[in-house]
């Protein structure tokens, strides 16, 4: 059997490790990228063709490929171009339904607040590529930017002897105002500091492998970025309705992704946790990438897990926090309401996990390693910067001066006692009657 059905309750510690403390795989390179990092910081582009050759095995003539991106745009056969302008349309009329709108409004007499909202106006979007095809990370990471505003959207990825027009056409169609051809931990330490061709960027976005990762996690200070995304995550809730086929489905989708992703079905029902794991070991046998399939399948992190009640699968499931949780039950909409931490979430059986990573609207850049505790995926509101505006009258400022005077006094900060004070005598002075009155 391709995976193990095992019981929730029966989980040991190093079992629990496995599937709530998930790793990256960053630290064991945190090193070689620092290095990396710190020689594009003081050299360049001198560097970052260095390690374009090193790594990539290509040497890079111009590092700009803008221009190569429209021609492959325009090379695209129709129904390739047809599919991506259908994708990015979708993505592009879900994030614009996230764009804020400014607002202000009294709160009571004579103080009025609010909140404004400005796109950053630099941001760098990696999209993995090279001769691998990954349009839709392209549309995922541009088409937010551009909806929210940005400015300047820099697209870095991958260098390769072919570039794949799959993913420079995507590029070019989400929108991207620069590209560059360039990938790895040397393209995330361009961005964050610039060299002679690529401008510095304010915040990088976007996934990658553990290099990229572990990059992003060394510049980050420097500037900002989204999260530190590891491999490809997905649980599925399975009640007795479920069909096995559709839960396999998704298993098997996901592991596809790579050797380290975490695929894990949760179902009360010991009849349909056995079927899962039948189709699953069906399944994988057809599908090219099978040998992949079967390592992500067998990791530690992955597995079928049996509960003794919807609760606990629920309780399992939210400890877990999964890029994509897939609900397959007869209530769907009731087992959603006791998930708070998910990054993206499918209800019901006509609802795939891939067409949120392709064409659904929704983004498929999303939180991973429990991240989903405490952020969301890449979205409109990751772009953009708010900012609150007040004004006071002076009798709003005189309603409120004795609690202003009082904790500032308290924390031993008389000065901003006294520029409360200085406007509210002022006021005060400028409606008593003088004696002429």
């Amino acid at each position: 059997m391709t995976i193990d059905v095992r019981e929730i309750a029966d989980l040991g510690p190093d079992d629990r490790v496995a599937f709530f403390d998930r790793d990256a795989g960053i630290e064991a390179v945190r090193g070689d990228v620092r290095e990396i990092v710190n020689r594009v910081h003081e050299e360049g582009d001198v560097a970052v063709r260095e390690f374009t050759s090193e790594f990539d095995g290509v040497e890079v003539g111009n590092l700009e490929i803008t221009d190569e991106c429209e021609r492959a745009y325009e090379g695209l056969d129709t129904e390739l171009r047809e599919a991506i302008e259908a994708a990015a349309t979708n993505v592009r009329e879900f994030h614009e339904a996230q764009v804020p709108e400014d607002w202000r409004r009294e709160f009571g007499e004579g103080r009025e607040l609010g909140r404004r909202f400005r796109p950053i106006e630099r941001v760098g979007v990696y999209v993995p590529g090279g001769e691998a095809a990954y349009p839709s990370s392209a549309i995922m990471g541009v088409v937010p930017a551009v909806v929210a505003g940005v400015e300047h959207v820099t697209v870095v990825t991958p260098p390769a002897d072919e570039l794949n027009p799959a993913t420079l056409g995507a590029i070019h169609a989400a929108g991207a105002d620069a590209v560059y051809s360039v990938g790895g931990a040397q393209a995330v330490a361009a961005l964050a500091y610039g060299t002679e061709t690529i401008t510095r960027v304010q915040k990088i976005v976007g996934p990658g492998n553990k290099w990229v990762t572990a990059a992003k996690a060394e510049v980050r200070g420097d500037v900002e970025i989204d999260f530190l995304a590891g491999p490809s995550e997905v649980v599925v809730i399975a009640d007795e309705t479920a069909d096995p086929e559709l839960v396999a489905a998704e298993l098997v989708a996901q592991a596809e992704h790579d050797p380290n992703a975490s695929v894990v079905a949760v179902t009360d029902d010991e009849e349909t946790g056995e079927a899962i794991a039948a189709a699953v070991d069906a399944q994988a046998s057809a599908r090219e990438r099978e040998d992949v399939i079967r390592e992500a399948l067998a990791n530690e992190a992955s597995g079928i897990l049996r509960a003794r009640s919807m609760s606990e699968a629920i309780l399992f499931t939210e400890e877990y926090a999964p890029e994509h949780l897939s609900i397959l039950a007869a209530d769907d909409e009731e087992v959603l309401a006791r998930v708070d931490s998910a990054g993206s979430v499918f209800l019901g059986p006509e609802t795939p996990v891939a067409a949120g990573d392709y064409a659904s609207g929704t983004n498929h850049v999303l939180p991973t390693n429990g991240g989903a505790h405490v952020a969301g995926g890449l979205s409109v509101e990751t772009f953009l910067r708010s900012t609150t505006v007040q004004r006071l009258s002076a009798s709003g400022l005189s309603e409120l001066g004795e609690t202003i005077t009082t904790l500032a006094e308290a924390e031993g900060l008389e000065a901003h006692a006294a520029s409360v004070r200085t406007r509210i005598e002022g006021a005060e002075a400028e409606t008593e009657p003088t004696d002429s009155e």
